[in-house]
């Protein structure tokens, strides 16, 4: 299976703190990868600098699309391009390409991304969400809409078909004129995923897509991005913290910590991996050691389990609290 995007060397720093270092990983054309890693672990840094929020201090970003591969650093008018241009020529052409470079560069490429917090345009329906998300697959010339031109209501007529055939995918098409700001929390969720394949990409990139969701539509939602994947011809690309889903939907997951990839393999390889163990919920305490370094320590017999939200290891917030994920194989239900 070749790479549809290759991550090389990533770095992202602001100002004298670094949040990536050397991040390197790849994108199976037709998977499902996950990004996985403790709160603060640079996840979300990663897809800002993949999607063009942030233009990273170093490093590569291609995606190979079947027509040519595409420098998404490019894109996002990394300012490690303008390092060595000493021909006036290239310098305008880079500094131009600097200017113009931005987010609607990266979704032109076929980079299409959701958020943790629901961004959508709340006082505009459902259809409108939809509609705006494909200002670019539509004729949007002045005088072609002032006259009606046929070419125009061709690319109407394609986009609004586009926009209810991913409504009816996700069960969504009776929704399609209420104002997206009126919809219960799940389905505001699923909108942003059907407006961001509206844009018609071939990288899909979901940000904490079952953030706040129960399980009923957790486990609705894994079986959409399946389907996603194996009907649709589409590779995702996704940050999540229930790891039921990620184990039991993921076909490769890469895991970050403090800025830099510790394990990168299946979910079986590294749902074992020592160092995700050790990042998750820290180490125990040698014996008679005099070390001042918090680590993590069991819960002595007969004591009430570790409440949910209060944090096993005090040097950083993990995600799985319970000592029992210690346990190979209890990632997976």
């Amino acid at each position: 299976m070749s790479d549809l995007l290759t991550v090389q060397d990533l770095t992202m720093r602001f100002g004298g703190v670094t949040a990536l270092q050397q991040v390197s990983f790849q994108v199976p054309r037709g998977s499902i990868t996950a990004m996985i890693g403790p709160n603060g672990a640079g996840k979300t840094t990663v897809f800002n600098c993949l999607t063009g929020f942030y233009a990273a201090s170093a490093g590569k970003i291609h995606l190979h699309r079947e027509d040519g591969v595409v420098d998404l650093g490019q894109k996002m008018g990394s300012a490690s391009r303008f390092r060595g241009s000493v021909n006036p020529l290239a310098l305008t052409r880079r500094l131009f390409d600097g200017l113009t470079a931005g987010t609607h560069q990266v979704v032109r490429s076929g980079v299409a991304r959701t958020f943790q917090n629901v961004r959508l345009f709340r006082e505009m329906t459902v259809m409108e969400n939809l509609l705006v998300a494909q200002h670019q697959l539509v004729d949007r010339n002045v005088w072609a809409g002032v006259f009606r031109t046929r070419g125009y209501l061709c690319a109407e007529s394609a986009a609004l078909d586009r926009a209810m055939g991913w409504l009816n995918l996700f069960g969504m098409l009776d929704d399609a004129n209420r104002l997206a700001g009126e919809l219960p929390y799940g389905q505001q969720r699923r909108l942003e995923i059907v407006r961001a394949l509206c844009t018609d990409p071939v990288l899909l990139c979901l940000d904490e897509p079952a953030a706040g969701l129960n399980p009923m539509e957790t486990q609705a939602l894994s079986q959409m991005i399946l389907r996603l994947r194996d009907h649709h011809d589409l590779t995702v690309l996704l940050i999540e913290h229930d790891m039921n889903l990620v184990m039991n939907i993921s076909d490769h997951v890469v895991v970050l910590d403090h800025g830099e990839v510790i394990a990168n393999g299946t979910p079986d390889f590294v749902q074992n991996h020592p160092a995700v163990l050790e990042a998750y919920l820290g180490v125990a305490e040698p014996s008679g050691s005099t070390s001042t370094t918090k680590t993590f320590s069991p819960p002595p017999p007969h004591s009430p389990a570790p409440s949910s939200t209060r944090a096993v290891d005090q040097g950083r917030l993990p995600l799985i609290i319970d000592p029992e994920v210690a346990r190979p194989g209890a990632f997976r239900p």
